[in-house]
């Protein structure tokens, strides 16, 4: 999940839906080996919820933009 911004706005609203749901499935399993005391580096929970946050706030400006557009 190195997946920078610039790289995040070259896709369309449909690819960041997979990335989203990939991010999500990412933090369930850091979340399940942080409880199991198999997680290493606890960073990489803090690192997968900024990604979700990075791509949730892609969507949502694009949302935006369409809506513009559309008035």
């Amino acid at each position: 999940m190195s997946t920078k911004t610039d790289e995040l706005r070259a896709l369309e609203t449909d690819a960041l839906a997979v990335e989203l749901e990939s991010a999500h499935r990412e933090l369930f399993n850091l979340r399940f080996q942080a409880s199991t005391n198999q997680l290493a580096d606890m960073s990489e929970v803090k690192k997968a919820r900024r990604q979700i946050a990075r791509i949730k706030t892609l969507i949502r400006e694009y949302e935006i933009k369409n809506d513009k557009s559309e008035v």
